[in-house]
């Protein structure tokens, strides 16, 4: 049996040795030296979070959006200002035979033909500082990081992607093109690791992906600055696009199977099972609401709890713990259900559901759970126990 071993400038080799069997295997080397992408190649290697957009705790479709935010599918981020009016939806068309179930598109239904000097619309991820640390940002060791992705769009030409260093307001950027128009199309980019920029190790954003897909002259009119890390510049932040993805009705754009790895090669997507990336997700946002449902007052998808009331007094008080401990201390927001007749308000009940006369949701200074308290008009039963009903949200974003 021949065999090839491979030895290192240190003690051990790896042996490749070809089967006892008729038959041949071919091992194809690339023609450039390259660097494989080895950091947590047995474990997470994508930095993004629902890279195939298969969690959507808000609800799998957003219409008449004009302002930023998040949306639909968990952890990616729309921002906006003053181009167009837009629907974003977890969608179900994705590359053929890539294994993705999910994209996620975004469709304009008001067109800004004639762009602002301060319009743009960037399509967004960010990431805590803590989470980075391995990148080894500010040595002579720090790591590039290879960007792939699944596009299809209308509107073909330049699109631009920036990396921003929020803390150290320093950025890098690189083009690529939609070549074919409605036809799904991987690319991938490849970003110089920054030698001179530090990444906090805190839980505060320190870094972002930004897909630039309109950009008015306040972004367009300064110089191209190269792909190597600068100081960022508002002008030079999209020189090279030559897109308005805003300037007709119906102009899309699908994303998915998008990838950040350590590197200069682009590795196989990585799966994540559903609830574990839930999971991820769930450190920025969570809900009481089923999976897909946008949360609003009067569906039926409540969290009940059995809290105690205090004695011979019109308030309660209960603690309901979060499914994961959150990035922060999050916001909270109630919502009724169905049985409980006031937006906002919660339901106890005795002999019958009791709509409460007041509800305040507050984490109680803790990133795991959060108190809900209130009151309402009749008193409770000195040391007795009630059912309580309504639904939360839970936002602890970069």
């Amino acid at each position: 049996m021949a065999s090839i071993n491979l030895q290192g400038d240190t003690s051990g080799s790896i042996s490749i040795s070809a089967p006892s069997v008729a038959g041949s295997n071919t091992l194809t080397l690339p023609a450039t030296t390259q660097t494989l992408a080895t950091q947590n190649a047995l474990g997470v290697r994508n930095l993004f979070i629902n890279g195939d957009m298969q969690i959507a705790q808000r609800g799998t479709s957003a219409t008449g959006v004009t302002t930023s935010g998040y949306n639909t599918v968990d952890r990616w981020r729309v921002t906006t200002n003053i181009a167009g009016t837009w629907t974003h939806s977890q969608d179900t068309d994705v590359p053929t035979g890539q294994g993705f179930t999910n994209s996620h598109k975004l469709l304009c239904t008001t067109a800004n033909s004639s762009l602002s000097a301060s319009s743009f619309i960037q399509y967004q991820q960010k990431f805590e500082g803590q989470m980075l640390q391995h990148l080894k940002y500010g040595t002579s060791s720090a790591e590039s990081l290879t960007l792939s992705m699944w596009l299809k769009s209308n509107k073909t030409g330049t699109y631009v992607v920036r990396l921003f260093q929020t803390g150290n307001n320093r950025a890098i950027h690189k083009t690529f093109t939609i070549d074919t128009a409605d036809t799904w199309e991987k690319k991938t980019l490849t970003f110089t690791g920054d030698t001179t920029g530090v990444l906090a190790n805190d839980n505060s954003s320190e870094l972002e992906v930004n897909l630039w897909l309109v950009a008015g002259s306040n972004y367009t009119s300064g110089t191209q600055d190269g792909d190597s890390w600068v100081s960022y510049t508002a002008s030079n932040t999209a020189v090279d696009l030559t897109v308005n993805l805003a300037d007709a009705v119906n102009n899309y754009i699908n994303i998915t199977g998008v990838q950040l790895e350590v590197g200069d090669t682009a590795t196989p997507f990585e799966v994540m099972p559903y609830d574990m990336e839930l999971a991820r997700c769930q450190r920025y946002f969570c809900s009481s609401f089923n999976a897909g449902v946008a949360p609003a007052n009067g569906v039926v998808a409540s969290v009940a709890s059995i809290f105690s009331a205090y004695d011979n007094t019109t308030g309660w008080s209960a603690w309901i713990p979060l499914p994961v401990k959150m990035r922060t201390v999050p916001s909270m927001t109630a919502y009724r259900d169905s049985v409980a007749g006031t937006d906002g308000q919660w339901a106890t009940y005795d002999s019958g559901y009791t709509t409460l006369s007041s509800t305040t949701l507050s984490p109680g200074g803790t990133d795991n759970g959060f108190y809900c308290n209130g009151s309402r008009s009749s008193a409770f039963a000195a040391h007795d126990t009630y059912l309580l009903r309504g639904n939360f949200t839970a936002d602890a974003e970069l």
